[in-house]
């Protein structure tokens, strides 16, 4: 079995889950909102630019999690849930997903956006495995801190090679799905890498390597 691997935010969704995330709280007043909406754009230009700090942007993101009660927090979830991630899950996503089930392909998401936020997404989409980064949790709230390898730029693929180690798997015939420059190391480690709704730099690096490009916006 191969693996088929998507990325979630902007391949997966016509969004950014992490991004949403942080505008359902100002819009639930769980945040201050002028200063968490100002933090907010700063960082995903910073993603957008491939400048990210990922270890300062985790402690901005999952602050909102130790500072509030995990009832409310699985709550607050579910809600966005409904309200902003299954109104941008693409049907063409299902229906690419779908195609690669019907193949026998071992289906992941590894995405840069914490598993907090992430774990109920990649049950929409009927994903059983899921790479993101781990908020730490300690007497069942959380802390504020992480845990393990953040998933993003090379971070994904260590993580991903401590996944393959661990259940002895390997990349024969993999495939990767992403929109992102940032994942380009990832895309190079596969044997099937796949530009989706790429950005600029990424589709520049697609063309030139001769990676598949495509769109699930239609």
């Amino acid at each position: 079995m191969a693996m088929a691997i998507f990325d979630l935010d902007n391949t997966l969704l016509g969004g950014d889950s992490d991004y949403l995330w942080g505008q359902f709280l100002i819009e639930a007043g769980v945040v201050d909102a002028e200063a968490y909406r100002a933090a907010n754009r700063r960082f995903y230009e910073q993603y957008q630019a491939g400048t990210l700090d990922i270890r300062e942007f985790l402690r901005f993101a999952l602050e909102p999690l130790a500072d509030n009660e995990p009832e409310d927090l699985y709550a607050w979830r579910e809600r966005f849930l409904r309200e902003k991630i299954e109104p941008i899950a693409l049907p063409a996503a299902f229906e690419l997903i779908e195609e690669h089930r019907l193949a026998g392909d071992t289906l992941m998401i590894i995405t840069a956006t914490n598993h907090f936020v992430t774990e109920p997404i990649a049950r929409l989409f009927g994903i059983e495995h899921l790479l993101a980064t781990r908020p730490e949790m300690r007497h069942g709230r959380f802390t504020g801190e992480f845990t393990g390898t953040p998933t993003f730029r090379e971070g994904k693929v260590a993580a991903l090679e401590e996944w393959l180690a661990e259940y002895g798997r390997d990349l024969a015939g993999s495939w990767f799905y992403s929109d992102s420059h940032n994942d380009i190391p990832l895309l190079e480690r596969v044997d099937n890498p796949v530009a989706v709704d790429a950005d600029t730099r990424l589709t520049e690096t697609a063309q030139r390597r001769g990676w598949r490009v495509m769109s699930l916006r239609f």
